[in-house]
């Protein structure tokens, strides 16, 4: 995926989640912004290294967005809209193993249970295997040397798992995608220690059918691509 011309700058601070205070390289303060509802744990501080976007669209409030942070390993994306254009154009050009065999890749399609309908990232569908149901999330915290998911408590996450092995149980793939959105880390792992209720029920899930996989993301001067995968480690 290709971004929009990035400005350079340095991180101030975050705060009411979804602003940042930025200076940019050429001295003018800025508030930009957060497009990511997370704590963004291991993911910012002050005067971290920042790339930022700019919009003309005058119906905006703010005229910047922060894109992403480098916290002395390499580019960490944070803006969350990202990342599902990223893994659709990854599956379509054969990028993600597990995912390949499909002609057609929709997105934001909406599934129906027998309670609900509920939005999912990616339908895949025109292949030799059942059609696939995929759900994309940003995973950018790291502990220790392990990039773990989430980073705050997630309901929304919870109704997703469900959804997934819903999917499973009418004959669908049910995948859920942790795109690797940071350059460290061996393996992914689920955050026990800050949402149980979502660790034990992806558990759950996967007993069910539901395949995770943890592609990695890769930073360029102007793009974000797959660039192979991750171990996933849920025990």
């Amino acid at each position: 995926m290709n971004l929009p011309p990035l400005t350079n700058g340095t991180l101030q601070r975050r705060y009411k989640r979804f602003l940042a205070d930025i200076t940019l390289d050429d001295g003018r303060q800025i508030v930009a912004h957060c497009p990511n509802t997370g704590r963004m744990t291991s993911c910012w501080q002050p005067g971290a290294p920042v790339q930022v976007s700019h919009s003309d669209n005058p119906k905006r409030k703010l005229a910047w967005t922060l894109e992403r942070v480098d916290m002395g390993g390499g580019w960490i994306g944070v803006h969350t809209g990202r990342v599902n254009q990223v893994i659709a154009e990854a599956i379509a050009e054969g990028a993600i193993a597990e995912l390949t065999g499909y002609a057609t890749v929709s997105r934001e399609v909406t599934f129906n249970t027998a309670e609900h309908r509920s939005r999912l990232d990616l339908k895949l569908t025109d292949g030799e295997a059942a059609d696939g149901w995929v759900e994309v999330k940003n995973a950018t915290l790291l502990v220790g040397d392990t990039v773990q998911f989430p980073d705050a408590v997630t309901d929304r996450g919870l109704k997703h798992l469900n959804v997934l092995a819903e999917a499973v149980a009418q004959g669908n793939r049910g995948v859920l995608v942790f795109a690797v959105n940071r350059p460290e880390g061996r393996c992914l792992s689920v955050a026990d220690q800050v949402d149980p209720a979502y660790g034990k029920r992806l558990r759950e899930v996967v007993e069910r059918g539901v395949e995770v996989i943890a592609p990695r993301l890769e930073h360029g001067s102007q793009s974000i691509t797959v660039n192979g995968a991750i171990q996933v480690m849920l025990k």
